[in-house]
């Protein structure tokens, strides 16, 4: 029997929006459940657990250690100078590293790396935890839009031989990309730790 025209559309209609409930709907959900997993903390760590960091650009390699806890100050730059450390500067760090997330995971062949500047990066981030845990984040270049920082966080291979490269806040590059004197604290000669350099006298008028 020969369906009427009007009848033939409709089914089809039907059909395709069945299709479209399905897809976007169902299949849809759980693709965007998955991205939405892959939106994940970098580090599991809290601020209080860190004891040290070493901060390595392409201009600077700064070592910073936590101070004891009857100090009033938090941070010390240990090297290349022994002086306090710009508490709010380290805390700018210390939040993203605590709480930054990755936009993304992407599983890359390790000989790719080049291609997100992760072999020669413009910044490498080493922390040791107060229980001797160890921790790296690696910086490579801005993506394609420059919205996100190619990066690896603990890199190591997978069975299959790739490499995971995040996706991470451009904010990482402001917080790190410093001069040495924006790490530095002032501090006056009432504060100053044992061990420290000797802050220079302050200058009195001639007369």
């Amino acid at each position: 029997m020969k369906l009427p025209r009007t009848t033939l559309i409709l089914m089809l209609l039907a059909l395709g929006l069945g299709a479209f409930v399905y897809f976007y709907e169902i299949r849809g959900a759980t693709v965007r459940e998955e991205i939405k997993e892959q939106k994940q903390q970098i580090f599991s760590f809290a601020a209080d657990d860190v004891q040290s960091l070493t901060v390595k650009t392409k201009k600077l390699t700064l070592n910073l250690e936590r101070t004891p806890e009857f100090s009033n100050l938090k941070w010390l730059i240990k090297s290349p100078v022994s002086v306090p450390a710009n508490d709010a500067i380290v805390s700018y760090l210390m939040d993203l590293l605590v709480k930054g997330k990755s936009d993304r995971t992407l599983s890359t062949p390790a000989k790719e790396l080049g291609e997100f500047a992760l072999d020669q990066p413009q910044a490498t981030i080493n922390i040791t935890l107060k229980n001797r845990q160890s921790h790296q984040l690696i910086l490579g270049k801005s993506n394609f839009n420059g919205r996100f920082l190619y990066a690896q966080a603990d890199p190591t291979a997978k069975p299959d031989g790739n490499i995971n490269v995040l996706l991470v806040s451009t904010d990482f590059a402001n917080a790190v990309n410093r001069e040495l004197s924006e790490w530095k604290q002032p501090v006056d000669n009432s504060q100053k730790l044992p061990g420290l350099s000797t802050p220079l006298p302050t200058p009195t008028n001639s007369k």
